[in-house]
C-alpha cells in the first residue's frame, strides 16, 4: 500500500559546513538518525557493512540510520552535513518502503539548499566533528527541542529545503522488494505499526492465513530474517531512538515496546546493540 507523503517528517538535528585536513577519521559510528553529506572539495571514504563510498565533490551522499560505519580522510576535505531523523508517531515511516541510493549527483540547487539550511539554523551547527561530542542523548535531546522551538516560518522553510534534498534521493530510490508476497508485506506493515506490542509469531501467521512454519519460511525468504529476529531488530531500533531523543525512564521505554520483564529487555538490548540501555543512553559515543 502506498503511504501518503505526509508520513515523511524529517526533523533536522544538525546542519553545517565542515572543513578537515586529514582529521575526519572516526570508527564504528552508529546513530538513530540519517546523514546527508554534500562534498565541496577534497576526498574521503565512508566504510559501511556492504560497501565503501568514495566521497568526492559534486555529489550528495546518504548514510542510513542504525548502520555502523567508519570515516577515513587522508587530506583536505570540505563538506556540508545534514543530520535528520524521521519523526513519527506510529512507526509507519515512509522511508521504510524505499531503498535510497547512497550517492546522487548534486548541483547548484543542492548547494543553495544546504547554504540556506545553514544560514537559517546556526544553532544546529556541530561544535566539533567528532561523534563523541554530539552522538549522545543529552545533545540529541537538546537539538530536538531546539528544532521544535523555532518559529513556524523557519520550520516550514527548513522542512521544504529538506524535502527537496530528499526528493533527489527518492528520484533514484527503488521500492523495497517489489516481488514480496503481499501477505509478508502486510505482516511487515503490521509489525512496524505495532512495535509497542508483544507480536507473537503465531498471531502474525494466523493473520496471514498461514501455518506458523510456512509463515516463518516465507518471511525469511523475503527478508533474510525470521519474523522474531525482524521484530526484535525493529523494537531495538525504536528503543535506541527513544533512549536518545527522550528522557523517558528505561522501564517505561521497555514497557512501551512490550517488554514487561525489564531484565529480559536489558538482555535483549545488550545482545542486539552491544551495550545496556543505561550505558547506551549515558555513554558519549554510540557504537
Amino acid at each position: 500500500m502506498s503511504k501518503p507523503i505526509d508520513l515523511l517528517r524529517p526533523l533536522v538535528l544538525n546542519v553545517g559546513l565542515s572543513r578537515h585536513e586529514a582529521n575526519w577519521n572516526w570508527k564504528n559510528v552508529n546513530s538513530p538518525f540519517m546523514r546527508l553529506f554534500l562534498v565541496m572539495e577534497g576526498n574521503a571514504r565512508v566504510h559501511m557493512p556492504d560497501t565503501t563510498l568514495d566521497l568526492s565533490p559534486g555529489h550528495l551522499y546518504f548514510i542510513p540510520a542504525f548502520v555502523t560505519h567508519s570515516y577515513e580522510c587522508n587530506g583536505l576535505f570540505t563538506h556540508y552535513y545534514l543530520h535528520l531523523y524521521e519523526e513519527d508517531g506510529n512507526d509507519t515511516r515512509l522511508l521504510n518502503d524505499w531503498q535510497l541510493p547512497y550517492c546522487v549527483d548534486a548541483g547548484e540547487l543542492e548547494l543553495l539548499l544546504m547554504e540556506e539550511l545553514c544560514k537559517d539554523n546556526p544553532e544546529l551547527r556541530l561544535p566539533a566533528s567528532d561523534p563523541d561530542t554530539y552522538d549522545n542523548s543529552s545533545t540529541l535531546m537538546q537539538n530536538v527541542m531546539l528544532n521544535k522551538s523555532r518559529p513556524l516560518s523557519r520550520k516550514v522553510q527548513s522542512r521544504g529545503a529538506v524535502l527537496i534534498l530528499m526528493s533527489r534521493l527518492l528520484q533514484h530510490a527503488r521500492p523495497v522488494d517489489t516481488d514480496m508476497d503481499r501477505r509478508i508485506a502486510a505482516a511487515i506493515e503490521y509489525i512496524m505499526v505495532h512495535t509497542r506490542e508483544e507480536l507473537p509469531v503465531e498471531e502474525l501467521a494466523a493473520n496471514a492465513c498461514m501455518t506458523k512454519d510456512y509463515f516463518i519460511r516465507l518471511f525469511r525468504k523475503h527478508t533474510g530474517q525470521t519474523p522474531q529476529q525482524y521484530i526484535i531488530r525493529k523494537k531495538m531500533e525504536r528503543a535506541q531512538l527513544l533512549l536518545i531523543t527522550s528522557d523517558a525512564p528505561i522501564k517505561q521505554i521497555a514497557e512501551e515496546l512490550g517488554y514487561y520483564d525489564h531484565s529480559y529487555f536489558n538482555r535483549v538490548f545488550r545482545k542486539n546493540v552491544g551495550t545496556t540501555p543505561m550505558l547506551y543512553r549515558t555513554k558519549t559515543n554510540m557504537v
